[in-house]
């Protein structure tokens, strides 16, 4: 089995596929609902991403995570063998909780079929081993996530409508027009539900989740590191994504972002209008990576400071997705005054990332 796991890795992650072996991401193309909340089989790499605040009872504040992938392997797709590996998922959960002092976090990896894994195609249905995010009917989303070391089990009511990202969810993640990837956004989920420490009751939580979902074929350049991302629920209701795409050297590729405010309002941000500006940079006594876990986010004329819940949250995913990376709980202020809460991404200070 662990021979077979090795060789799917190696098909899903490693293998010198062209983007021509899948659907290319185009622009003009209208996203439908609630079909394109489902999985995309043609395009190569897609993702599920939720991550929010949670209050508990006693007053603790806590920053959560819940993300699956799916990884097209590109091969089997014709092929109708139950056994053909045309799928890898992979799933990752963490728990920022500043009296550990750094993440709780766990992860876990399977080949879609024989009632593993699965990503339905006709709306947000993923599964791994037990662990689930659904979305319903009426628009909730379902997670139950039952890791090492507690347990989730969250529900997410939708308060706004979709957030489209990029140019009516085509998003531009490089120079070239086909790295790129569909993307939209689902800020200020209304949060409930319950967490478990491993041995000890479940206790009732509360709060906001900010849920990406992406699928691409191509989305780095081959000059690009990493990336640096925010997605924030501001206090008054309105909703901020930036993101910036960094090369080897530590500039800017690309970037760009969104911010609807309270009124409605979205105003889209040009690369040359976005800007993440170092404020304090943690090493990790694991990797030696550093990483600017509180940063100055610009966009056009507004100015948001980032400041992390705690400094050590440092994500090993080694054993799924094979990358290091910081992500992390995050409050905002702008102009000096508290603006909202998020979570912030560092990915490619350990190495470069490969997608």
């Amino acid at each position: 089995m662990r021979a077979l796991l090795c060789l799917l890795f190696a098909l899903a992650f490693n293998l010198p596929l062209h983007a021509a072996d899948f659907t290319p991401v185009t622009p003009g193309v209208q996203l439908q609902f609630p079909r394109d909340f489902g999985a995309h089989p043609g395009f190569k790499t897609e993702w599920w991403y939720a991550t929010g605040w949670l209050d508990t009872a006693d007053g603790r504040q806590l920053g959560y995570q819940v993300t699956f992938f799916r990884s097209s392997t590109g091969h089997g797709r014709d092929n109708p063998s139950q056994f053909a590996p045309r799928d890898i998922i992979v799933a990752h959960v963490a728990l920022s909780d500043p009296s550990q002092g750094k993440l709780l976090h766990d992860q876990r990896t399977a080949r879609a079929g024989f009632g593993l894994a699965s990503a339905a195609t006709d709306d947000t249905r993923v599964q791994l081993d037990g662990w689930r995010m659904q979305r319903d009917a009426d628009g909730t989303y379902q997670i139950d996530i039952d890791a090492a070391e507690f347990t989730l089990a969250l529900k997410l009511q939708p308060t706004q409508p979709v957030l489209l990202q990029g140019d009516a969810g085509f998003s531009r993640k490089g120079p070239k027009p086909e790295q790129a990837s569909y993307y939209y956004s689902k800020p200020q989920l209304r949060t409930s539900g319950t967490l478990a420490r491993r041995n000890a009751a479940a206790q009732a939580v509360q709060g906001v989740t900010w849920l990406d979902h992406e699928w691409s074929s191509q989305v780095l350049d081959p000059a690009a590191a990493g990336w640096d991302w925010a997605g924030i629920n501001l206090a008054d209701g309105g909703a901020l994504m930036a993101f910036q795409i960094r090369d080897r050297q530590g500039g800017k590729l690309w970037a760009h972002a969104t911010w609807r405010d309270a009124s409605g309002k979205i105003t889209h941000y040009s690369q040359d209008q976005v800007s993440f500006t170092p404020q304090v940079r943690w090493k990790s006594p694991r990797t030696q990576a550093e990483y600017p876990v509180a940063t100055l986010i610009s966009t056009g004329p507004e100015q948001w400071q980032a400041s992390p819940l705690q400094q050590d949250q440092e994500l090993d995913s080694r054993r799924s997705t094979g990358a290091v990376y910081w992500e992390g709980a995050v409050t905002v202020a702008r102009n000096g005054k508290p603006a909202g809460r998020g979570y912030l991404e560092l990915t490619g200070y350990v190495r470069p990332m490969k997608l």
